[in-house]
């Protein structure tokens, strides 16, 4: 039996309303985590209460911005691995379990995610596109890290540096220099559902930003 301890770091800015759910789906996870950090990325609602009384630790991160908030959790956990969701997601019961199973000879893994609060044809449609998206970034040689659904090593993040400090793709671009490192491993079972408010600005949008994000690039309208 692995002796290797697991951090669950969820970055959080003004996210009361879906907070509780999302560490309800961590805490009742088939390999229950040893840490779960909530980052408190200047929330000025009730994140923090909530946090707290869902028994996770809270670390204030006062400089707004997600790369911030995700690097504050980084320096925060004492953990082997760092494992990290979004607050507005829900891991399947098995996740931590199934990335755990693959952490062995790899420095990060990542897994596909589906939007659980659309129709039923949206659902099923985005973990399909998702997973193929991950299949063809993955054949190309860009894995697409997500912080919805990502794992690493907490020492190689650490020794790279950690997440850059960018306006968005930080997740990405921290997959990539620890790629660098050692086995990036794409894991389909670690499924997570996450929040379709991802799409609000339109499905055609979300999708070039995820093409451009594989090329390396941001979306124009991004910069």
């Amino acid at each position: 039996m692995s002796n290797r301890t697991i951090a669950v770091i969820i970055p959080a800015h003004n996210e009361e309303r879906l907070l509780s759910i999302t560490l309800e789906a961590v805490k009742n996870q088939s390999r229950v985590p040893d840490e779960i950090i909530v980052v408190d990325n200047a929330s000025t609602d009730h994140t923090a209460e909530i946090a707290r009384e869902a028994g996770a630790t809270v670390v204030y991160c006062a400089r707004p911005g997600v790369a911030y908030a995700r690097q504050a959790g980084l320096i925060a956990a004492s953990s082997d691995w760092i494992v990290s969701t979004d607050a507005d997601s829900l891991p399947i019961s098995s996740w931590l379990e199934t990335l755990e199973a693959h952490m062995e000879g790899n420095v990060a893994l990542y897994g596909p995610m589906r939007f659980f609060d659309v129709t039923p044809f949206d659902q099923s449609l985005s973990e399909y596109f998702y997973r193929g998206f991950l299949n063809f970034s993955d054949f190309f040689g860009r894995p697409n890290l997500a912080g919805a659904n990502m794992a690493f090593s907490r020492l190689a993040a650490i020794q790279v540096g950690g997440y850059p400090a960018v306006k968005m793709r930080e997740d990405v671009l921290l997959g990539w220099k620890l790629r660098k490192l050692g086995h990036v491993q794409y894991v389909p079972d670690a499924l997570v559902n996450t929040s379709g408010r991802r799409m609000q600005q339109g499905k055609l949008l979300f999708l070039v930003k995820q093409l451009a994000w594989i090329r390396g690039r941001e979306p124009r309208k991004f910069r």
